[in-house]
This record gives C-alpha cells, sequence and structure tokens, in this order.
C-alpha cells in the first residue's frame, strides 16, 4: 500500500505484528463485552457495523456475542491481522486499507474506532474525521485515549506514535449535525473489568 505517514508503516509492518500476538483475546473480551454493552444500551435499530483499525478482532468477537445478528465489516491496515480477522468468520466484508484511504460506496448504521485515531498522524486526522463521517449513516463511536488538548506522549519506547485529544469534539465541531448521545470512562484499576483508560464517545447523525 502507498501509505502517506510513518505512523500507518509502523502499524502495517512489525510492530503490528508483534501487537496481536501481545493482545490475548481471552483476557481482553470479558472487558470488550462490559465495554459494548454499556455503551450499546443507549443505541437502537443497529443492523450493520463497520470498525476501523480492528487488529486482533476482539472487538468485533465482543459485538457479535451481544448482537448475534449484526451485519460486521472492518477496514485493517495489518495485512496479518487481516488475516486474522478472516479467520474469525464475524465479517461480510473486511478491507486491507488504511482509514486514510478507504473510500466505499457503502454506509453502515454504526462506524466505530477503538485505539486508532490516537496513533493517527495528527496531521492527517480530518481524513480518518471524514472516514467515520462519510461511513456512518446514524452513530459515530470512538474509544480513545481523551485529554482536553492535544499532546503526544512515548509509545513503547517510540516517538511520535501516540497521541491524546478530544477526538469527539473535534469531530462535532467539523460536522455541526453530529450530536454527544453519551460518553463514558473505563478505568485501569477497575476490581472487574479494568481497560486501560479509556474514554467512548457516542455521537448520533441528527
Amino acid at each position: 500500500m502507498n501509505f502517506k505517514t510513518e505512523q500507518e508503516n509502523f502499524w502495517a509492518n512489525d510492530f503490528g505484528n508483534k501487537y496481536i500476538n501481545r493482545n490475548k483475546l481471552d483476557n481482553l473480551l470479558p472487558k470488550k463485552i462490559n465495554l459494548f454493552s454499556e455503551i450499546f444500551r443507549r443505541v437502537s435499530l443497529v443492523d450493520n457495523i463497520i470498525e476501523f483499525g480492528p487488529n486482533s478482532g476482539v472487538n468485533l468477537i465482543a459485538i457479535k456475542k451481544l448482537m448475534p445478528s449484526v451485519n460486521l465489516n472492518a477496514v485493517e491496515i495489518n495485512a496479518n491481522a487481516v488475516t486474522n480477522i478472516k479467520k474469525l468468520k464475524l465479517c461480510k466484508k473486511v478491507w486491507n486499507e488504511s482509514i486514510l484511504n478507504f473510500k466505499n460506496k457503502s454506509k453502515f448504521d454504526l462506524a466505530l474506532t477503538s485505539g486508532v485515531l490516537i496513533h493517527i498522524n495528527p496531521e492527517y486526522l480530518d481524513r480518518a474525521y471524514k472516514a467515520l463521517y462519510d461511513n456512518s449513516k446514524k452513530y459515530i463511536l470512538i474509544i480513545e485515549y481523551y485529554n482536553p488538548s492535544p499532546v503526544e506522549i512515548d509509545y513503547r519506547g517510540h516517538k511520535d506514535k501516540l497521541f491524546k485529544r478530544d477526538f469527539a469534539g473535534e469531530i462535532m465541531s467539523k460536522y455541526k449535525n453530529l450530536k454527544l448521545i453519551d460518553y463514558g470512562f473505563k478505568y485501569k484499576l477497575d476490581n472487574n473489568f479494568p481497560l486501560d483508560d479509556v474514554t467512548w464517545f457516542l455521537l448520533e447523525k441528527k
């Protein structure tokens, strides 16, 4: 693929491959089921979903367990992750592409990212926002690290690979018909279902 940024190359190649092995499905799945059960209390009439950057596919598995009849689709930059996701046989379609290049005529009831926007070059975030907006008929779900102002932090010894900011606020400023439906926080020291200090935002097109 013809990538525009060093961050895309980072995830499409060796580091992305190691990330797949590091994130074990058995450990993450109960936590993700808990997360999505909380979020999906606020959605209605969702027949199809697209996830950008599913990597190991744990979100897709969790969603399918909660919504067995839902039609799942995925856009993933790492070829090995795509192979693994296809083996799960959960998705109607899986594209091996970057969110920054993805174009598709179909729209989905819900478009989501989880731990993806934080790894995108900030100069190209508008493209990612556009992909989420253009591919959503109704809902956009953003599950990312939050910070009120943009900040770059070290990521496992790598510079310029993790950026925190108010992604939901920015996309709502860009697309005025997006409204906040709900949001929540998952704490890394939660006694039952700890996740890595992520904040989720559920937005709806009005």
